[in-house]
């Protein structure tokens, strides 16, 4: 049997292109999800199946371009990542794989599947979904399909028989994820891949954790019933990932936990692993405020740490308790500073437009900006997302005047303009506040100078260029799309 994983393109994808300072610019992350199940087909199964993968995005795969691939090779089975703001990509692509394979099985998984599964399943072309946690639920279904056997003890697996729609819940959390093997880069070439950010042009990405401790009101992980618990692996199983990176030639590694300071214990660890091993290495992290002290930060710049990522998301006590943030201002500024006397660049993470936000509230955000120094800060307009608390709260309130994320779930389509908090605020005055709130932190003299000083190589310096370059021609009169971008659900 030929499998085929795939990242599909994101032409469509609901994530604005204005402002570019990230968006345009932000580089390629790798495609963990289909590198992690890819590698785990062959970990279980050996070379029972022939498995193959295809990220579109970093070489931009046009739709001729895909379905000329798929006229040229045939495949069993593709399986596709499935985000809600990729979903009409999504679409389009299984629409093509379909056309020019007929007899092929398509099977989505992802966070979209997760929280409209039965929506997801009555789109055209879809064979299979699986709910959750996949590594394990996506080979049971290849064996099953291989052996013709039946389906419905796959715990995760959604699928139509006879015209309804079955769903065998969620798949598992998996507890133990040291024994889950390090994803195969090379499966992928990883030139494809490095960051606006990164001190390097090869960059990649790595998870040492799964779920969060955290309840924002904000997000919906807390929310979802397959990892609301918080697991970790071991400080010598991230090590050793993080060691045949360094073998393979990647210098430069983020670690895309949701919080990866949550067990001070285990970050200590892995920083004397690190250092034990003499690994040359550069590692940046999101964490929590309240999850870091100035000595687990000290430890950490010596181990590789060049940079933390703290959501901040709002600039008073006030605010942050409406959302649930977990965290006062105090401790913000403190674990700001703490972080930049430990040699440690900071990224914070600000959203305009949330629940009762006033004016007020604006002017605090972007006064705390200046306050805490970061060195990059990251701007959103909020978007209530599907299955979260303000979302539903805005549904019961009629701030959000019906379910449009389950009306787009069923309906994908073009044109479909993402959800704000119009209380206090319109899209419109949420988008100049945005390019306002961008200007001001971005175009002073001292903090363009300052950035130049740290640039460390040509391509540093081109990837910083355009980026300066998009905050400085943005535009605020095109509001039909907003920079929602994922990255400010950092926690």
């Amino acid at each position: 049997m030929k499998i085929l994983l795939v990242n599909p393109p994101r032409f469509h994808e609901l994530v604005g292109k204005n402002p570019g300072v990230i968006e345009e610019n932000r580089g390629y992350n790798p495609p963990l999800g289909i590198l992690s199940l890819g590698t785990m087909i062959r970990h279980l199964t050996g070379d029972k199946y022939d498995v193959e993968l295809l990220d579109c995005q970093p070489r931009q795969l046009s739709y001729e371009w895909i379905e000329k691939f798929f006229k040229e090779n045939q495949y069993d089975v593709v399986g596709l990542t499935t985000m809600t703001f990729t979903l009409i990509d999504v679409c389009k692509t299984v629409e093509i794989i379909k056309k020019c394979q007929k007899n092929c099985k398509v099977v989505l998984g992802g966070s979209h599947v997760h929280i409209f599964p039965k929506e997801t399943l009555q789109l055209d072309n879809v064979d299979y979904i699986i709910q959750g946690e996949g590594e394990y639920a996506f080979i049971e279904l290849l064996n099953a399909l291989t052996d013709d056997k039946c389906l419905t003890s796959i715990p995760g697996l959604g699928y139509k028989h006879e015209g309804l729609i079955f769903t065998n819940g969620i798949a598992p959390k998996i507890n133990d994820l040291d024994k889950l093997p390090p994803p195969d880069r090379t499966l992928l070439p990883i030139d494809h891949y490095s960051s606006l950010l990164g001190r390097n042009n090869r960059t990649t990405t790595m998870f040492t954790s799964r779920g969060c401790p955290y309840q924002c009101r904000f997000c919906d992980r807390p929310t979802s019933k397959t990892i609301s618990g918080f697991r970790w692996r071991s400080a010598k199983s991230v090590v050793d990932e993080i060691e045949m990176c360094v073998e393979l030639g990647i210098p430069e590694i983020l670690i895309y936990d949701d919080t990866f300071s949550v067990r001070k214990d285990r970050v200590f660890e892995i920083c004397d692993e690190i250092q034990s091993r003499q690994l040359k290495v550069v590692w940046d992290v999101r964490a929590h405020v309240n999850t870091v002290n100035k000595k687990l930060l000290k430890e950490m710049k010596k181990a590789g740490c060049d940079r933390i990522h703290y959501g901040v998301e709002s600039g008073n006590d006030r605010m942050l308790k409406k959302i649930k943030k977990g965290a006062n201002i105090a401790t913000v500024k403190q674990a700001f500073k703490d972080t930049r006397d430990a040699g440690i660049e900071v990224l914070a993470y600000f959203m305009v437009g949330l629940p009762t936000e006033t004016t007020q509230d604006i002017q605090d955000i972007n006064s705390l900006a200046r306050e805490l120094k970061p060195s990059y800060c990251h701007y959103t307009i909020f978007c209530p997302y599907p299955d979260t608390a303000i979302y539903n709260e805005g549904l019961e309130k009629g701030i959000i005047k019906s379910d449009l994320w389950r009306e787009f779930a069923i309906n994908p389509h073009e044109g479909f303009q993402l959800p704000v908090w119009e209380e206090n605020f319109t899209r419109a005055e949420l988008q100049e506040i945005l390019v306002k709130l961008y200007k001001d932190f971005y175009m002073r003299p001292s903090y363009i100078l300052k950035r130049l000083a740290r640039v460390r190589s040509m391509g540093e310096l081109r990837r910083k260029a355009k980026a300066g370059i998009s905050v400085l021609t943005m535009q605020s009169q095109r509001v039909d799309k907003l920079d929602l971008s994922k990255a400010a659900r950092v926690k």
